[in-house]
């Protein structure tokens, strides 16, 4: 049975970048049951735009007979900080003020991110954790949870995601803020403020989600005919519609901004120190054509994390295959779990 609840830490949270958060909502999700010896929870982590209910972005995954059936596991999904379906974020009353936060929410962090996961995680007495998967935004708290925490995880799936945001990931991002800053009704403090920037953005980061080839298949017009108001046009506008009204620009605004400050060498000795930190069996999923967090970055993950293996999602939808292509997807979890030993190649 599938369960909404919301966890309340109420006292003030020093944040990384030197901010305070007055204190905590995070909405959650939950599947299944814990078992007599607690030992069955899987927690998913959510993708930049994403929300708690596993089964709206990756049904196949959490249905019965999936490799995280939940009739087998108990599944736990939270909103992000910072997010917009539930949990603390800009739009939330701040306390101080007695209005939203909107845009004085202070810059957060992954690490930030994951320590309220694990508050979340000590108030429900889970003092280990079968498997934490996340996939891009999701696979890098996912890994920088499992470096805080090397004890608590047993197994780690982290999809199409890395150690450090890249240059190229970061400019994205930032063309994609730009988009937000260039709409006037960005300095407002209204919760509509930048919906069409908004628009903008996601335009611009489909082109970083896809791929060539995939908007060849996908888009391609009917007839040579066409002069204007072309099909991959359309489909540009469609997509930004889309999340503009579902998502909000200050959300948008604050998550790419923990994207890009990604750096699981951060304040330790080193990013292969890090990550030699991680205790848990791991799997590490590269989607072949990837723009965003190409394959180059998980072989890097599978070369540093102790015990990884890496297998690659073969796929025209680029970054986007992690959403798309669930038969790769759930073969090569079931064939993770079932092998005895973690075999390392790159």
């Amino acid at each position: 049975m599938k369960e909404d609840h919301i966890f309340h830490f109420d006292q003030s949270i020093e944040l990384e970048a030197g901010g305070i958060l007055p204190d905590l909502v995070l909405k959650y999700t939950t599947l299944g049951q814990l078992n007599k010896d607690r030992s069955n929870a899987v927690w998913v982590i959510h993708a930049l735009t994403g929300n708690s209910d596993v089964t709206s972005w990756w049904p196949d995954l959490f249905e019965p007979g999936g490799p995280y059936d939940p009739g087998e596991y108990f599944v736990i999904c939270a909103n992000t900080l910072g997010g917009c379906y539930g949990s603390t974020g800009p739009l939330s009353l701040n306390p101080a003020t007695g209005k939203a936060f909107f845009h004085d929410f202070p810059l957060i962090t992954n690490r930030d991110i994951v320590r309220a996961f694990d508050l979340l995680r000590r108030k429900l007495g889970l003092e280990k954790i079968h498997t934490v998967i996340g996939s891009s935004l999701g696979g890098q708290q996912a890994l920088e949870w499992s470096i805080l925490e090397p004890d608590v995880f047993e197994h780690v799936v982290l999809i199409a995601s890395n150690a450090v945001h890249s240059p190229w990931g970061i400019a994205f991002n930032e063309a994609q803020r730009m988009a937000i800053e260039a709409d006037q009704s960005w300095t407002e403090n209204d919760r509509r403020a930048g919906t069409n920037g908004l628009k903008a953005a996601r335009a611009i980061a489909m082109l970083s989600y896809r791929s060539y080839a995939g908007y060849v298949e996908r888009q391609p017009e009917k007839t040579p005919d066409t002069l204007d108001d072309f099909r991959a046009a359309s489909y540009q506008r469609y997509q930004g519609k889309k999340l503009a009204d579902r998502f909000n620009a200050f959300s948008y605004w604050t998550l790419s901004k923990a994207m890009d400050s990604h750096h699981v060498g951060r304040n330790r000795k080193s990013i292969e120190d890090a990550l030699g930190e991680v205790k848990a069996r791991t799997l590490v999923i590269g989607i072949e054509g990837d723009l965003l967090f190409p394959v180059a970055e998980q072989q890097f993950l599978v070369k540093t994390i102790p015990s990884a293996r890496l297998e690659i999602i073969q796929s025209i939808y680029g970054h986007d295959g992690f959403l798309v292509e669930f038969d790769q997807l759930k073969s090569f979890v079931n064939k993770f779990y079932q092998s005895k030993q973690s075999i390392v190649s790159v």
